[in-house]
């Protein structure tokens, strides 16, 4: 399967020499992921970076059947910028098979394996475990605080007195925290 390659520049020229590089490189990504149908790789040149490190971006974002994967890199040099975030493209190509194809080791999908309700059953009794706790109203710092203290690394539900309603605070890959705030319709 070709993969289609897009290339974008702002703030630079477009010479033949970088879309030669990156036009071959780009279209093997497919071999990593065969549902990728699209790349789309844009470059840009910031004057105005803090640091010289930072100047050249080169962000990728590839589409395909059900998947869109995108990454961002940034280097003093485009064809180093280009090549770290092709290797990190390829890394989450290569998680995103590993966690859409890997299987149980027997070939069964997950809707196999889990067994659906029979006619009159409920949904309730294929729940394997129900917990239930109090939640204690509190704003987003004071749940932060009881979130370390408890030691709860991945999330913490709380009820947020100033919004009035139940919010989910969680810590994301880089360290920083996130606040899910759910809304009915």
């Amino acid at each position: 399967m070709a993969v289609k390659v897009e290339i974008s520049v702002r703030n630079m020229e477009l010479t033949d020499r970088i879309k030669d590089y990156i036009t071959k490189k780009a279209s093997k990504l497919d071999r990593y992921l065969n549902e990728l149908d699209h790349v789309k790789v844009d470059l840009s040149y910031l004057k105005s970076a803090r640091d010289a490190k930072s100047r050249n971006v080169a962000q990728i974002t590839a589409r395909g059947r059900r998947v869109l994967l995108r990454t961002e890199e940034r280097a003093d040099d485009l064809f180093a910028a280009f090549d770290s975030a092709t290797d990190k493209m390829q890394r989450q190509a290569e998680r995103y098979k590993g966690k859409h194809t890997r299987g149980r080791g027997d070939g069964r999908s997950a809707a196999q394996v889990v067994p659906l309700p029979e006619e009159g059953q409920e949904m309730g009794e294929v729940i394997a475990r129900r917990k239930t706790f109090d939640l204690i109203p509190m704003n987003e710092s004071e749940a932060l605080e009881q979130m370390k203290l408890l030691g709860h690394e991945n999330f913490f539900i709380f009820f947020n007195v100033e919004s009035n309603s139940i919010n989910v605070l969680y810590q994301r890959r880089d360290g920083s925290y996130g606040l899910i705030e759910p809304k009915v319709h």
